[in-house]
């Protein structure tokens, strides 16, 4: 099949697809004697693949090691665990991150409970003010 049609099957953009193949995530692909790039069922597997790990916020780096395994099926996976439960905490770093950003923009609505005009706004003043980020 053509990469059109790999990108309509996976639901990836071609623009995706021609990144992972540069990322070297993706196997050779075979050409058409037109010149055409032509993949398999094999291209479709891995594709779907990357793309949940991606759903998942993987790395591209975290990627490239669980398909190592992947295209191991017999070596052992001690390390796969050790690779989610890293990224379990990266996920539980960030949701941190995400609670502390909520609770200043949180403040900083409270800075403005009515309308008013622009030079008095509560919100824009605070943002202004970078003495209370430093």
């Amino acid at each position: 099949m053509k990469i059109g049609e790999l990108a309509k099957r996976t639901g990836a953009t071609v623009e995706t697809i021609r990144y992972y193949e540069k990322e070297g995530l993706l196997p050779e692909h075979s050409r058409s004697a037109g010149n055409y790039r032509l993949y398999n069922d094999t291209h479709i597997e891995r594709l779907q693949f990357i793309l949940h790990c991606r759903t998942l916020d993987m790395t591209l780096d975290e990627v490239r090691v669980l398909l190592q395994y992947w295209d191991e099926p017999d070596r052992d996976c001690g390390n796969v665990d050790a690779l989610l439960d890293e990224h379990i905490e990266a996920v539980e770093v960030r949701i941190k991150e995400l609670m502390q950003l909520k609770q200043h923009l949180m403040d900083l609505r409270k800075k403005c409970l009515s309308s008013a005009p622009a030079v008095s706004c509560g919100i824009l003043n605070a943002l202004a003010d970078n003495s209370c980020h430093q």
